[in-house]
């Protein structure tokens, strides 16, 4: 059995109580910390049963508000007997701090979960930084996001790419919802690349490579410190007091420290099996040089383009 409603039908339940239509999507009060769901826009309801088991769907311009939380997609279906919503097209989950695009995507309230995948791609509020992958887990409870499947992501003009990117966030104040990225940590085929600054042709890119790698962000997100761990390697561009090029550096070893000071590398350690070479700067552009794995993918960042954030869906 299936009923419809149309949009103009619902106007006056919607405006005198919100949440009727999907009565279900209101029901995780305990279960989610007394944050309700909310219904907020869709241009048509339906309610039925499949298989035995109830559904309720919104359809059409989709819009749910969870606490801080925003989500917004073309279909959305809730199964109340297994506490989740299928969220499908143009799917959105976004706060004040983060949002997160995808194609397809299953939401719980109850956890404050949400499952992403197909063309997944998120960014800060501040554009502080922008990815890509195949699948995503937001855990809003945790502070976290898990990047699965060719994840990589971009910083102004660096680059971090693995198997899977998990970053955790934290609160900027006390007095505010927003949160900044306090730790990012890739695991399996680690990379880390950034755009040598000084060198403006050829261009050059210092590299860091390993099985896993953490990074540590302070409160203004830049990088204060990088760990690369086992069969790592790093090359880096060498200059002298005078900022004048100096040289290549290449080393490896069991692990890899780079260490930052307003954004900027002033110190490199190395250990475990240490080996190393030094070429001089002739060789400075030469991609041969490159770690295994090295590509500068800048064109397939989502948000190249864009400048600022539009002042909606999630950030204010």
């Amino acid at each position: 059995m299936r009923k419809r409603w149309s949009l103009v039908a619902l106007t006056t339940c919607i405006v005198t109580l919100q949440v009727a239509m999907l009565p279900a999507l209101t029901q995780y009060t305990l279960r989610a910390e007394k944050k309700k769901i909310i219904l907020q826009h869709a241009d048509t309801i339906e309610g039925g049963e499949v298989g035995g088991s109830a559904y309720r769907s919104a359809v059409g311009n989709v819009l749910f508000l969870h606490d801080s939380v925003t989500l917004k997609c073309d279909r959305a279906t809730d199964y109340p007997s297994q506490n989740k919503i299928m969220l499908q097209g143009n799917v959105l989950i976004a706060d004040e701090t983060i949002e997160v695009r995808a194609d397809k995507g299953v939401y719980y309230p109850d956890r404050e979960i949400g499952e992403l995948s197909g063309n997944v791609r998120g960014r800060m509020a501040d554009n502080s930084l922008v990815t890509r992958a195949q699948r995503a887990v937001i855990n809003n409870a945790e502070s976290r996001i898990w990047l699965n499947g060719e994840a990589i992501a971009w910083q102004e003009s660096r680059q971090i790419s693995g198997d899977e990117i998990s970053a955790h966030f934290r609160e900027a104040s006390a007095l505010s919802k927003k949160r900044r990225i306090d730790e990012l940590t890739i695991t399996g085929n680690a990379f880390f690349a950034a755009k040598d600054t000084l060198s403006v042709s050829p261009a050059a890119y210092d590299q860091l490579r390993g099985k896993t790698m953490e990074l540590r962000m302070d409160a203004n997100s830049r990088i204060t410190g990088i760990t690369a761990t086992t069969e790592a390697e790093t090359l880096y561009h060498l200059y002298d007091e005078n900022r004048k090029a100096s040289g290549i550096n290449y080393s490896s070893g069991n692990r890899i420290r780079m260490f930052f000071a307003d954004g900027v590398l002033r110190k490199v350690t190395v250990t475990g099996n240490v080996e190393g070479k030094q070429y001089p700067e002739g060789f400075r552009g030469d991609k041969s040089l490159d770690l295994s794995g090295f590509a500068w993918r800048e064109r397939e960042n989502p948000f190249r383009d864009k400048k600022s954030l539009p002042q909606r869906e999630g950030f204010k």
